[in-house]
């Protein structure tokens, strides 16, 4: 497929808002659900040939079908030439993409400042002979380690410094060379950014933040244009067994239908609490790629139609960022992000994450934007006391 068929915009006719309602669903039946119930199968009725769209639980479900649908619907409406896969969480996604495109002598190039677990990735990248270059997310730093790679990750916000990088430009520069190219888009969801349109090869996520959004599921998906790469992943997908169950599939449809409610009250909220927390003299480095003076506000601009829901900022120390969000109480202090109900933490209690001790990324939820900017604010009186 050539550049300017990936890179171009199909117009299904539809918002966003009617598409996440509508997307994936099956033609209706009278008397049956819209939306039909969790396929709970280990194998199929098979007589005869093994042929058939279902023969066994660990290939194919009816559940992921529907749900493969919708998730391609929102990632590449109006397109029929992709594939989505689904996996058992967002690592697995991501693993079946590296594993299943990169061999032994291969290089491949990752962000520095990205997802947390990537350097456990490179860790065992290296151990199966592949080479592992990186580079910073921001000022498309990936292009200066390009040559000779067989595949670009790009993630993009980056998680959690929330860098923006060029994706149109690296994914030219890319191809140029040959080189395939994956960005994770779960910061952004489907609705802030489409990969594919931007020409990428890949648009890999995390199903289990935002685009479920209720902190109940684990899931992540892959979804991508060229047959042969997709068949690799979905045979790696088949070698390692990392499917979703069918329930889970099945409550990550149901939830694509708020999506676009959840995320624009999300993205609204998150902008009015960056605001508010730019006037804090004890807040430093505040990142929100929707904010005007934001330094990645200008290309997130070009390239993404939400800015997502999270923010990140530092507090001066450790124990002030800890007794900030002690004192919280319309934000829990949990891990993950993209949920209903909004959350927090100071990210260097993981380790590996490239930040200071009073870094906090902050995830603004559903929640009455007013009670949560009071609640913001009056936590950060309470942990200057």
């Amino acid at each position: 497929m050539s550049d300017s068929a990936r890179e171009t915009p199909v117009d299904d006719g539809k918002g966003d808002g009617t598409r996440a309602v509508r997307a994936g669903l099956p033609e209706p039946v009278k008397h049956e659900p819209t939306l039909p119930g969790p396929v709970f199968a280990a194998h199929f009725h098979l007589p005869g040939e093994p042929t058939g769209a279902y023969t066994y639980g660990r290939d194919e479900n009816p559940t992921w079908t529907l749900l493969e649908r919708a998730i391609g619907e929102l990632e590449a409406p109006g397109r029929d030439d992709v594939e989505t896969l689904v996996f058992a969480s967002g690592m697995a996604a991501i693993s079946a993409v590296l594993f299943s495109q990169l061999s032994a002598g291969d290089t491949v190039v990752l962000p520095d400042d990205g997802y947390q677990v990537l350097p456990l990735v490179r860790a065992q990248l290296e151990a199966y002979g592949v080479q592992v270059r990186t580079a910073p997310t921001g000022g498309d730093a990936q292009l200066d380690v390009l040559d000779g790679a067989k595949l670009l990750w790009i993630e993009s916000p980056s998680n959690p410094g929330l860098d923006v990088c060029d994706i149109r430009r690296l994914v030219e520069a890319a191809h140029a060379r040959g080189v395939l190219v994956a960005v994770d888009n779960t910061l952004a969801t489907p609705l802030g950014q489409r990969p594919l349109e931007l020409g990428a090869d890949f648009a890999v996520a995390s199903g289990t933040k935002q685009l479920t959004g209720h902190g109940d599921v684990l899931l992540g998906y892959v979804v991508g244009g060229d047959a042969g790469a997709m068949t690799a992943v979905r045979r790696w997908r088949k070698i390692v067994g990392a499917i979703p169950g069918p329930m889970e599939a099945w409550l990550a449809h149901r939830s694509i239908a708020t999506l676009q409610l959840r995320v624009d009250r999300q993205c609204a909220s998150a902008l009015l609490v960056a605001q508010a927390l730019r006037e804090r003299p004890e807040v430093t480095g505040l990142r929100y790629p929707g904010l005007p003076d934001d330094p990645s506000h200008e290309v997130a601009s070009r390239q993404m139609r939400r800015y997502g829901c999270v923010v990140s900022f530092t507090l001066p120390t450790r124990a002030r960022a800890e007794a900030f969000l002690d004192a919280l109480r319309l934000v829990d202090d949990a891990t993950s992000f993209g949920g209903v109900r909004s959350t927090a933490e100071r990210r260097g209690r993981w380790g590996g994450d490239a930040v200071a001790e009073g870094f906090v990324r902050l995830s603004v939820g559903a929640e009455d934007p007013e009670d949560l900017v009071a609640d913001l604010l009056r936590a950060l009186d309470a942990s200057a006391r």
